[in-house]
């Protein structure tokens, strides 16, 4: 990643993930704009980390679920800076069962319309000049409630509109690789439980009792839960040392996905 005057979008930079991924591109020289919405308590924090940093920088206050307001936050992306070479499509709204209980619409409605819908508009309202660009990056944040669902250890964490919103995320990192060839490699990152999402530092994993928490971490081949240092690292990878990739799904779990199967000792066999 040349970094000399790369511009960056981070969406739902607020707090954890986002905020993190924000603060280690801003400290690469990277300037970078960042939307929130909610988590107004968090406001402060942010502000004054990003302050801290001396480097150019964007707050944005933006209702991605309002797909008008897109246009309009992308103009003012490229108002300030002139440019766009990095989408981080961060937006989501997790499941939680143990939170949320059974399904409402207007619950199912916000997954879906947060989760899946808001990376879409945002992607295309980005693609124009993220090909102008000529080496533009975007990394989409997909969970592996895509793959697992609502079972297992897993079952008091996402719900089935969660998973379906995260398994459609895999299907558009194809179709915009593809789109966005060869000017734009598009990726994504598809998280396990990590320490600001569905881990330690949420109100859900705060609801589980101590045995749900070990399944899940039992559950886990790395016996950990991830840390946001786990993730920046990957994203620097993909922005730095994977030119020649692109429409790639990098399951980022500790294992998770494989855990609940052991092997069994080799039989001796018959000759």
């Amino acid at each position: 990643m040349a970094k000399n005057n790369k511009v960056a979008l981070v969406l739902g930079g607020i707090k954890g993930i986002g905020r993190a991924i924000g603060l280690a591109l801003v400290n690469e020289g990277v300037r970078v704009a960042l939307t929130y919405y909610d988590w107004e308590e968090s406001l402060e924090e942010m502000t004054q980390d990003f302050a801290a940093t001396g480097k150019e920088h964007l707050i944005i206050k933006v209702n991605l679920r309002n797909t008008d307001e897109i246009d309009e936050m992308m103009a003012t992306v490229i108002d300030r800076f002139g440019r766009l070479d990095i989408l981080i499509n961060n937006i989501e709204r997790g499941g939680w069962p143990v939170v949320h209980g059974a399904y409402t619409r207007q619950q199912w409605d916000l997954e879906m319309e947060t989760t899946l819908r808001a990376k879409k508009w945002v992607f295309d309202a980005a693609l124009p000049w993220l090909k102008q660009s000529g080496d533009g990056c975007v990394i989409n944040f997909s969970s592996i409630a895509g793959i697992v669902g609502r079972s297992g250890p897993a079952s008091y964490v996402f719900n089935e509109g969660y998973s379906l919103a995260n398994r459609g995320i895999s299907l558009l990192t194809e179709t915009w690789a593809r789109l966005g060839a060869p000017e734009i490699r598009v990726n994504e990152i598809m998280l396990g439980f990590f320490e600001t999402r569905h881990a330690e530092n949420t109100r859900g994993w705060g609801l589980l009792t101590d045995a749900q928490k070990q399944a899940l971490v039992e559950h886990t081949l790395l016996k950990r839960t991830g840390k946001i240092k786990d993730l920046v690292q990957m994203v620097f990878f993909i922005l730095k040392d994977a030119p020649f990739m692109t429409g790639s799904v990098i399951r980022l779990d500790g294992g998770y996905c494989l855990g609940a199967e052991t092997v069994a000792p080799m039989p001796e066999g018959v000759e």
